[in-house]
Order: structure tokens, then sequence, then C-alpha cells
């Protein structure tokens, strides 16, 4: 239906937006203002069942939004995060990321699907041109302002159309829920578990390459041993996890050698273990200096000297390797005397 087919009584009052008088081309202004075209009434301006029908379209799409997001919700709780299914032609896909997805995709789509079902309906869509203004505003300018924002509000319908307000309203406050329910996927909170490791006292170090304890005597001077704990196996499940945390570097110096006091009581006749993760971050130091007693990290190139408590002499490691007190036990095996008293690897704001 077109405004030539609406008796003129039903047409919607005019409204004065003109910005000019037309002109006519001529040699002194080539480039005259042709003027707006006649402004053409939609449906919804002239039929008040056809204004309600696109309110209740709005107000399903925002109200399937809500339905979404509360599906994203319930998906995220009750969907297994190991649970995979079939989807043609993608073929297997994790259940949680599809339903997941697909929720907040609906969701999403159906909020900007209602604005603009809105603003193409229901939303004044008559044009208004303004001639320009210089930037700085005058007490003029700002009352415009806010008179053509008070305005635009009166003719969006915002005020009368209360159901489109309300489920648009619903829709908005609860798409960002969506946004809180992820924060959970990042995980429990890692409590105190950066500040401890498998190294308990009694615990013996065993070698990383023969799996096997060891003695004193198995550490040469000048040699470079990797250790795990006791009870550590490849094939258990957190093993990963633990030997991030565990990994031990030992060396055998000369007691002389050693500086630092502190490296000296917690070592067994010149053994000494610090902990094998860079306080860069995190990775594993390999590369040994025998001649120097230095140790270099592969990735970033941080050094530590070992015979001085692991302190940093180069590189942008933040502080020093924590080290593990050791002994014997009865049957001569080297034992730690307890956990690292400061964690291992990067700094963290918990540090201490």
């Amino acid at each position: 239906m077109s405004s030539q087919d609406i008796p003129e009584e039903n047409l919607p009052a005019a409204q004065d937006h003109a910005h000019g008088a037309v002109g006519v081309a001529d040699e002194v202004n080539p480039f005259a203002d042709p003027g707006l075209p006649p402004h053409e009434h939609r449906i919804q301006d002239v039929d008040e069942r056809a204004a309600r029908r696109s309110e209740r379209a709005v107000a399903l799409m925002f109200t399937v939004s809500m339905l979404a997001t509360i599906a994203f919700i319930v998906s995220y709780l009750v969907i297994p995060n190991d649970k995979s299914i079939f989807v043609f032609p993608i073929g297997h896909i994790s259940a949680m990321n599809f339903a997941l997805g697909l929720t907040l995709g609906v969701a999403l789509f159906c909020i900007g699907a209602g604005a603009v079902h809105w603003a193409r309906t229901l939303m004044s869509d008559v044009e208004v041109a303004d001639d320009r203004h210089p930037i700085a505003a005058s007490p003029e300018v700002r009352a415009k302002v806010h008179a053509d924002f008070a305005e635009g509000a009166k003719e969006s319908a915002i005020g009368r159309r209360k159901l489109i307000r309300t489920t648009m309203f619903g829709a908005l406050a609860l798409v960002p829920l969506s946004g809180v329910m992820l924060l959970g996927g990042l995980g429990p909170a890692p409590g105190t578990k950066l500040r401890h490791t498998m190294w308990a006292k009694g615990k013996r170090l065993v070698n990383m390459n023969t799996n096997l304890p060891l003695r004193p005597e198995d550490v040469a001077v000048g040699s470079l041993t990797f250790a795990k704990p006791d009870g550590l196996e490849e094939a258990s499940e957190d093993f990963q996890n633990e030997i991030a945390k565990a990994a031990l570097m030992i060396v055998r110096l000369q007691p002389g050698n050693i500086k630092d006091k502190r490296e000296l009581d917690w070592s067994h006749e010149g053994v000494v273990a610090f902990s094998k993760i860079c306080t860069h971050v995190g990775c594993p130091i390999s590369l040994y200096e025998q001649q120097t007693h230095h140790v270099l990290c592969p990735c970033h190139q941080s050094t530590f000297d070992l015979s001085d408590g692991a302190r940093v002499i180069f590189g942008p490691a933040g502080h020093a390797l924590p080290q593990l007190r050791i002994g014997v036990d009865s049957e001569g095996y080297l034992q730690a005397l307890g956990d690292f008293e400061e964690p291992v690897g990067p700094a963290f704001w918990e540090r201490g």
C-alpha cells in the first residue's frame, strides 16, 4: 500500500522539515539545492493494526533472544565438556561449543534483527536535513540537541510501545550473563596450588633418565642431573602439571666454590638442588657451563649463577631460582627436607 491509496484524513500531520528554499540552477549557482523528495508514508504510519503487528514481531525477536540466552546458560551448566556430536557437514565437534555458539549467535542476532525491524517499521523515517554549524556548540545549539533528542525519543515510540520496551530491556539485561558464565571456563581458582609442589620431607630424588633414586656419589662434580620426586610417574594423569612445578636441576660443586651461605647449608656435600623452571616465563633450563657454574635458559637467555644462590646475572628473569633443601636418608639416598619455600617459575601477584 502506498500513500496514494490512503485517504488524506488518515495521513499523519505534515511536519516542517525544510532546509532552505528549493533553488534553480543558473550561472551564479550551478549546483542549486534540489530539495528533498516527497515523503512516502509506510503502512505502519497510517494503520495501527500494522503497527501492532510490527510491535509484536519486534517483541517476539527480543523474547527469542532472552530464551536463547537462558539456553546458553543451561547448555554451559548441563552439557559435559567432553561430549561430542556429529554435525553435517562439519563432522564431530564438541557438543558444548556447538550449543554455546548456536544459542549465543541466536541471542545476539535477534537483538540486532529486532532493533532493525523496529527502526524500519515503527520509528520515524522522515528525512531531516540540517545545516552545518561550528564545532563549538552555542547554548542555542545545545538546546536544539536536547530538543532533537527528546523529539527522537518521542518518535521512536519507546514510551508508547511498552511491549517492545519491556522485552528489549529484558534481552539486553540477559545477554551479558553469557559473558559472565564464560568466566567459569577459566577453571577453578588456583588457591595455594602455585605455592606447593610434590616435594615434601622424606621424598627421594629420582633420576629423570634412569628412574632410579639418586645417591650423592651418583652426581659427579661439574655434572648436571635432572630429578623428579619419588612416586611421580610419566604414565600418571597429572604428570605434566606436577613436573612443571617439581622438576629439579642437581649439580655438584666444590663446597669451597659455593658463595651463598644458605645454599651451602641447604646442600649435601656440595650437591645442590634448584628448580629447573625459569623464573621468566617458565621454560625448562638445560644448559650448564661447569667452569663458571652458570645455567642458561634457552628461551630468552636468562642466566643464573648456581654457585651464588642461583641469582640472575643476565636476562629478563626477575628473581633467582628457588632452592630445594636436601639431605640423605638412612639408606644413603638423596631426599628432600621439605618443599620449596617460595613458588617456582614466573613471578605472580601473590608471590612470597
